[in-house]
């Protein structure tokens, strides 16, 4: 008789432990993990004649659409991230680079690894590449302290350039003979 009695409890006491056996296993959901995006940002000009043979600006003019191309490389020297970007109308690029990743923390950091390099210009009359800032042979990053923060996202910004094309009708300008 008294086996039945524990028999019929049997089901009272599992529907009493019940809540705390589905709290043991619930889980809390747990934070979205934050995103950092590298961003790299520059302006592409076209330098007037007067400056030709100089890395000087003055007077240049923005270009729009012009095509610059960022290229990083691994701590093995390979070419491990390259994508193509577009100037706005004001010659201005904002490059995220997405899919950038580094897999040894300090040879391949986008201040040692990444360079930005002219790739091409929409204007017929000002389409040769110079080598103002290294946009020729590639122009490094700079860090300038700049990030946008938001609660699961940040945005490390880093500069290049300016970089300049050039008109296809410039003449050097001679420098003076000097003879002593």
């Amino acid at each position: 008789m008294a086996n039945r009695r524990h028999l019929a409890m049997l089901p009272l006491l599992f529907l009493t432990l019940l809540p705390l056996l589905t709290n043991a296993y619930e889980t809390t959901p747990k934070p979205a993990a934050k995103v950092t995006d590298v961003v790299v940002e520059g302006l592409v000009y076209c330098q007037s004649c007067e400056n030709y043979g100089s890395w000087h600006l003055n007077g240049a003019k923005p270009i729009k659409a012009a095509t610059i191309g960022v290229i990083c490389k691994d701590h093995r020297n390979r070419i491990s991230y390259y994508k193509a970007f577009n100037t706005d109308k004001n010659g201005y690029f904002y490059a995220e680079l997405k899919g950038f990743k580094m897999s040894h923390s300090f040879l391949d950091h986008p201040l040692h690894s990444c360079k930005v390099k002219l790739v091409s210009s929409p204007l017929k009359t000002c389409n040769l590449l110079t080598n103002v800032n290294y946009g020729l042979n590639g122009a490094p990053l700079r860090y300038e302290d700049k990030r946008i923060i938001g609660s699961n996202y940040e945005a490390v910004i880093y500069a290049a350039g300016p970089l300049a094309f050039r008109p296809n009708n410039c003449v050097q300008k001679e420098e003076p003979d000097v003879n002593y």
